[in-house]
């Protein structure tokens, strides 16, 4: 008999969003499959919880995958957790949750915090119909991905790293000049921030303020 993969959703900053269930799930798992150990080791120790943890993340290939698949097929219950937020959102959990249900083990969700959802609920912006399109890319198609954004005239929302934001900006500044845009930075966390404003605008402060530019971004694009 398959055992069980629990998808379950982390804090993306306070560790006090976690949910009850979650870490209920989390102490009845046989093994957690996590993105960083220590990350995760941080989280764990908070609430006493004390389990192997299994390396699994974009470029840990297929073999990290058998390790947590030979489990379920002895039928163990294996939580698969991030550094934050949920899983499979832009994030290479997908694959395993479909190499899952494809030997037959059961795939449950345990819902939680999501920065996708959390930037959306704070951004005054229509989301009853959005387009999300995870990160861009880091170099081939960049160029295409802020082009083809002129194509969408809902909202729109992207992750973006430190590293490449104020780029991001630069290239929203050219493509949608007048799109009114809002950025949530460091959600959950002590330096939270909400950002509106045109692109050249954000850019510009966030160039006046270096300072500010950490953690992971949410970039909306207004209709």
């Amino acid at each position: 008999m398959s055992g069980t993969l629990s998808v379950v959703a982390t804090p993306i900053g306070n560790l006090g969003d976690i949910t009850l269930r979650a870490l209920e799930t989390l102490k009845q798992a046989d093994a957690i499959a996590c993105e960083d150990t220590r990350v995760s080791a941080k989280l764990l120790a908070r609430y006493d919880i004390s389990k192997p943890l299994l390396i699994f993340h974009a470029r840990s290939g297929q073999r990290a995958a058998s390790r947590v698949l030979a489990l379920l097929a002895e039928g163990k219950r294996v939580a698969l957790i991030t550094d934050a937020g949920t899983p499979g959102i832009s994030d290479p959990g997908t694959a395993l949750v479909k190499d899952a249900r494809a030997i037959g083990a059961r795939v449950e969700a345990i819902p939680g915090p999501s920065a996708l959802t959390a930037a959306l609920s704070i951004a005054g912006v229509p989301a009853d119909e959005f387009v999300f399109l995870g990160f861009p890319p880091h170099k081939k198609g960049r160029q295409t991905f802020f082009k083809n954004l002129v194509r969408e005239e809902g909202t729109v929302v992207f992750y973006e790293s430190p590293h490449r934001v104020l780029k991001a900006l630069t290239a929203l500044a050219s493509a949608l000049p007048t799109r009114p845009l809002t950025i949530c930075r460091e959600l959950t966390k002590i330096h939270e921030s909400v950002l509106s404003g045109t692109a050249a605008e954000l850019a510009a402060h966030f160039a006046a303020h270096p300072g500010e530019v950490r953690g992971e971004f949410v970039v909306i694009v207004a209709p």
